[in-house]
């Protein structure tokens, strides 16, 4: 009974002791994980990137179009449809930012999948992928040609009058922002050939623009008239594709202008636009185009075939040059957009060129609920285009129309 006391009354100290001791020792709390940090210094949505100092926002949109009626954008074979059009969308877009010695270093990749009427038309596409390094910009983006006067209007239908081939291109450019809203770009770019139509390497295209194989004589090749067809704007040598470009910015609206200098085709094109905001609902744009390139024309093998009691022969005009891509010299563009309600908003867009085509496009873009936009639009097409050959030969869809009805959705997130 001794022994068991004895050993009772030791265990008894020990706990007394470490409870004592344990009292005397300061637990540190769990520091909270914070799996997610905001960073609101580059806009919303960024987020830094666990253990760095660098931003990240992933963001962009999955959209949906349904169109029915004429193919507002054909221009050669047939514009009828047998069926309504049908495509989906998907982007994917990364942006990361973070400061240095040098200035504000981004990044941006964006992803595109497509699908059109029961087939893959896009897989993956690398729809930008650039580095920014202060004013600095190196990789692949859209044409500074169409982005830096501010795309179009807010129709959907924006480019039928098509100011330069909605093409993307490898492109270094440097950019100077003053603090007083005055900016200024200059640029060299790869060009591409996406997007242009290509008659093939042995055409030529003579006088009014009609087509002569090469081997068709030696004689066809010496003739003065005579020129090669070049397939979009893509460089051959190790002369680039310059553009310069200047904007000034305020609070009434803005002004900017662009020029390029196609190094394969060796001409030029210019645009300038002015931006006005009339009030705070209202605002109103104008813009003018003019190029140096010729228009070429080629022999529309399906729309010939579908006619076979014609009098004569019909050419279309081809899509060449990346920078201004309009028919004739000049063309202008001009638009509204009317914001009636938070969630509702109208906007129109009329355009015209040289060689008579017009096209007009209204639509209402309305927010169903927050991030989800629906647009039906409604747009018109009169071909216009008079020119003739000496033997009688015409444009194809001279003088026609085409009206096309659209609805979009499109989630941007």
């Amino acid at each position: 009974m001794k022994i068991k006391a004895l050993l009772a009354g030791s265990a008894a100290a020990v706990v007394i002791s470490s409870a004592s001791y344990a009292a005397d020792v300061v637990v540190a709390e769990p520091e909270p994980v914070e799996f997610v940090r905001v960073c609101d210094a580059y806009g919303q949505g960024y987020f830094y990137i666990p253990g760095t100092d660098t931003c990240m926002r992933v963001g962009g949109y999955m959209r949906a179009d349904i169109k029915g009626g004429d193919n507002v954008y054909a221009y050669k074979g047939k514009k009828d449809r047998d069926t309504y059009a049908w495509r989906a969308r998907g982007e994917l877009r990364f942006q990361t930012a973070s400061e240095t010695e040098l200035g504000t270093l981004r990044t941006m990749v964006e992803l595109r999948n497509q699908w059109d009427d029961g087939n893959d038309t896009l897989s993956g596409q690398a729809h930008f992928a650039y580095i920014e390094l202060g004013g600095l910009r190196v990789g692949v983006d859209e044409s500074i040609f169409w982005h830096w006067t501010g795309y179009l209007g807010k129709v959907l239908n924006d480019d039928v009058v098509d100011p330069g081939m909605f093409q993307r291109t490898n492109v270094l450019s440097y950019t100077f922002s003053a603090d007083n809203g005055f900016s200024a770009i200059i640029g060299v770019e790869q060009g591409t050939d996406g997007g242009s139509d290509n008659a093939g390497d042995n055409y030529y295209l003579k006088g009014m623009g009609r087509r002569v194989a090469t081997n068709a004589g030696k004689a066809y090749r010496n003739d003065p008239d005579a020129r090669h067809f070049y397939s979009g704007s893509s460089i051959d040598d190790y002369t680039p594709n310059v553009l310069l470009g200047a904007k000034f910015v305020q609070g009434w609206g803005s002004i900017a202008a662009i020029g390029a200098y196609d190094a394969q085709w060796e001409e030029w094109a210019a645009k300038l636009r002015v931006n006005l905001n009339v009030t705070d609902q209202l605002s109103v744009w104008v813009m003018g185009g003019y190029k140096s390139n010729d228009d070429y024309y080629a022999y529309d093998d399906v729309y010939n075939d579908d006619r076979p009691h014609r009098k004569h022969d019909y050419y279309y005009r081809m899509h060449t040059s990346q920078y201004g891509d309009w028919g004739g010299d000049w063309a202008v563009w001009g638009g509204t957009t009317y914001k009636a309600t938070k969630k509702a908003s109208f906007n129109s867009q009329l355009t015209y060129d040289d060689t008579d085509v017009f096209s007009a496009s209204v639509n209402m873009a309305y927010e169903l609920v927050p991030g989800l936009v629906v647009t039906p639009e409604v747009s018109y097409l009169n071909y216009g285009n008079d020119k003739k050959w000496d033997d009688g030969s015409r444009v194809t869809f001279h003088g026609d129309n085409a009206v096309q009805g659209m609805l979009r959705m499109q989630r941007n997130f």
